[in-house]
């Protein structure tokens, strides 16, 4: 039972998260050596007014989603150089990146992280949603990606998820939007 107060007692963790050197290795790696698949892409993405360390940043990025079991395994792909929690001091590669709790009001949420000593590098919106990446001083690797989704997104969440159950290998990389 997570401690009253804690990050833990939050949110349960919804997702792990990696920054490969070579996106399309490691996407062949999970599918075909873990079997976790299919992975829904998601190309080109750009957070709306998106910032970093509280300064607008053009950046852009791709991920790949998929579940192993309720464990969202994302894999994330700079797609330009502009601050991100993704390269300069963030770009952490090839092992766990960042954590995703997933909250129903992301202000409160927001508010305990840095209560407890959270540092907010990036912030943004998608879709209607609200997100932030938060440094628990842990360094690089120890990010906490606190989101309130937007309206409809867990029925895309379910949708992977749920292709994932019986999958068969076909089709490991599956293009969204």
């Amino acid at each position: 039972m997570p401690t009253p107060g804690s990050l833990p007692s939050m949110a349960p963790i919804a997702q792990l998260a990696y920054v490969p050197s070579d996106f399309d290795a490691t996407v062949k790696y999970w599918t075909e050596t873990m079997g976790v698949g299919p992975f829904f892409l998601i190309e080109n993405i750009a957070l709306d007014d998106m910032r970093y360390r509280g300064e607008p940043t053009e950046a852009r990025f791709t991920v790949a989603i998929a579940y192993w079991g309720d464990v969202q395994i994302e894999l994330v792909k700079a797609e330009n150089d502009a601050p991100a929690h993704y390269n300069g001091e963030y770009g952490v590669k090839d092992q766990l990146h960042h954590v995703l709790q997933i909250v129903d009001d992301f202000d409160a949420a927001a508010a305990e992280v840095e209560r407890k000593g959270g540092e907010a590098i990036v912030s943004g919106g998608f879709g209607g949603g609200k997100l932030a990446y938060f440094d628990m001083g842990a360094g690089p690797g120890g990010l906490v990606e606190v989101l309130e989704p937007a309206e409809g997104a867990q029925d895309l969440f379910d949708m992977i998820k749920q292709a994932g159950i019986d999958w068969d290998g076909s089709d490991p990389i599956r293009k969204l939007g």
